[in-house]
C-alpha cells in the first residue's frame, strides 16, 4: 500500500516507518524538512499548514494515512490547540475518501483533563471519529526506547544533576510504559489492513510501576546508587508555577497535573489484536540511558 506517515523523523516516527517498509509497503515519510527516512521517501508536510497537508497527500496519493504528529510542550505558536487539534483537523481534510487512517492519541485523553494537552488530544479524537473515515485510534503510555525523551533525557537528568534524587509526594503514581516497538508494529499492522478498524486502542506494556519504582529502575541502569527524598505534593504545588519562569523550566504545569494522575492501563485488547511482543522495560532500559550518555 501507498502509506503517508506524519511526524516521520520523530522518535516513534522512525519506528513506524521501518516497521511499515519492512512490511514491503511504498511509504511516504512526512516531516517539516521533508527528508528522507530510511527507505521511504521524503516529502514535505507542516500539519499546522492546510495547503502543506494538501499538497503532501496529493503527492503520495496514499492508501493510508498515520498521524503521529504531536508536542510535549507548547513553544510560541506551536500550541497544543494548533499542532493537536486543527492538525488533525488539517491531516484529516487531505485524507482522501476511502484511506485508512491511524491516528496517534495518548493515554489519559479526555475533554476534562486538568493537562492541556490531554485535553487537546482528547478533541482531536472526536474529529477523527466523526471524520467518515476508516479510522483506528492508538493511546499509548509512556513509550520507551533508544533515543526516546522521557527515560532518556527527563528521567535520567532528574537523576543525576544533583546528590540526591527529588521524588515527587509518595511516588506511588502507576505507570505501564510501552517498548516503541510494539508501537509501531501495531500502527503498521493497523495501517497495513482493516484489523481494529473503528476500535480505539490503549497501548501499554506487560509491567505497571509506580514513580518510585521507575527512579530505582533508572538509578539501576545508570549504575548509581542515591537517596530518593520525597518532596511533598503542597510544595510542589507553589514549585511548579514558578519554575514557569525559566527558559526551559524541568517540568511543566501539563506535565506535573499528568503525573499526578499517573498513566497505565490494560494492555489488552491491543496486545491480542495486534500480535503485541510486550517488551519489558527492565531489559532495555540500560540501552537506553547508555546510548542517551554517549550524545
Amino acid at each position: 500500500m501507498r502509506i503517508l506517515v506524519t511526524g516521520a523523523s520523530g522518535f516513534v516516527g522512525q519506528a513506524v516507518v521501518k516497521q511499515l517498509v519492512q512490511g514491503g509497503h511504498d511509504v511516504w515519510a512526512g516531516s517539516r524538512r521533508g527528508e528522507a527516512v530510511g527507505a521511504a521517501r521524503g516529502v514535505k508536510l507542516d500539519v499546522t499548514d492546510p495547503g502543506s497537508a494538501q499538497r503532501a497527500a496529493g503527492q503520495a496519493d496514499p492508501e493510508a494515512v498515520v498521524h503521529l504528529v504531536g508536542i510535549i510542550a507548547e513553544a510560541g505558536d506551536q500550541t497544543f490547540e494548533r499542532v493537536h487539534v486543527e492538525g488533525t483537523r488539517n491531516v484529516l481534510a487531505a485524507t482522501p475518501r476511502g484511506a485508512r487512517y491511524v491516528h496517534m492519541s495518548a493515554l489519559g485523553a479526555r475533554e476534562d483533563s486538568g493537562s492541556r494537552y490531554s485535553s487537546s488530544k482528547a478533541r482531536a479524537e472526536a474529529l477523527v471519529r466523526a471524520s467518515g473515515l476508516d479510522w483506528t485510534i492508538f493511546q499509548p503510555s509512556l513509550i520507551f526506547g533508544v533515543g526516546d525523551d522521557f527515560f532518556g533525557r527527563v528521567l535520567r537528568e532528574l537523576v543525576s544533576k544533583a546528590p540526591v534524587v527529588p521524588q515527587i509526594g509518595d511516588g506511588s503514581f502507576p505507570f505501564r510504559p510501552v517498548s516503541v516497538q510494539d508501537v509501531a508494529q501495531a500502527f503498521a499492522r493497523a495501517a497495513g489492513s482493516r484489523t481494529g478498524l473503528h476500535g480505539t486502542f490503549t497501548l501499554t506494556g506487560p509491567e505497571e510501576f509506580t514513580f518510585r519504582q521507575l527512579l530505582d529502575l533508572e538509578l539501576g541502569a545508570l549504575g548509581k546508587r542515591k537517596p530518593i527524598v520525597p518532596v511533598p505534593l503542597p510544595l510542589m504545588n507553589l514549585a511548579v508555577p514558578l519554575m514557569q519562569v525559566l527558559p526551559k523550566p524541568p517540568i511543566t504545569r501539563d506535565q506535573y497535573a499528568m503525573l499526578k494522575e499517573g498513566n497505565t492501563a490494560p494492555n489488552e485488547p491491543a496486545r491480542s489484536t495486534f500480535d503485541l511482543p510486550m517488551l519489558r522495560l527492565q531489559d532495555h532500559l540500560p540501552q537506553i540511558v547508555q546510548a542517551a550518555l554517549k550524545k
